[in-house]
């Protein structure tokens, strides 16, 4: 092998790559526990969303994303729905630094999937015979930093508590 050649070999195996194999739903529920006589309350419920997310290294540079989302609607104290999605995707993620890689998988990949959750559960909703629901988006990019700050912030506390 040339010189140029054995240049070359690194700078390609270090190369970004990112590519979706695949999305799907890995998981999906809906109840609604107090029907049919939720249907004759008024309709104005208070909603709440949970997000959750999480990442397994499938093969070297494999990964699958899940990301959960739970949307609960409640009218008084009696639960209108409940609605949980797990949107999952398979991606190819390779030549990033070990941060970088943790942003794609915390952040980046969390944005391709939510738009798929965020529809799978309006269509839940209202195939629940409830009116429909636009889910509003999430800064998957502030919810990382905010997540990666914390974690940073523990891992000093630790570090000073075992220093004393």
């Amino acid at each position: 092998m040339s010189e140029a050649e054995a240049k070359k070999e690194p700078a390609a195996s270090s190369e970004k790559q990112f590519v979706i194999q695949k999305i799907y739903v890995r998981d999906i529920s809906f109840e609604t526990p107090n029907s049919p006589h939720i249907f004759q309350e008024k309709w104005e419920p208070e909603t709440n969303m949970q997000l959750g997310n999480k990442a397994v290294v499938l093969a070297e540079g494999v990964h699958e994303v899940i990301l959960s989302v739970t949307v609960t609607a409640k009218i008084g104290d009696k639960t209108a729905y409940l609605a949980e999605v797990q949107q999952s995707g398979i991606f190819n993620i390779s030549g990033y630094a070990p941060d970088d890689l943790a942003a794609m998988v915390g952040s980046y990949c969390p944005n391709i999937l939510f738009p798929f959750a965020r529809e799978t559960i309006a269509d839940l909703v209202t195939r629940g015979g409830f009116p429909q629901l636009l889910l509003s988006p999430v800064n998957f990019d502030a919810l990382y930093h905010e997540y990666a700050q914390q974690q940073k912030r523990q891992q000093e506390g630790g570090e000073s508590e075992v220093q004393h």
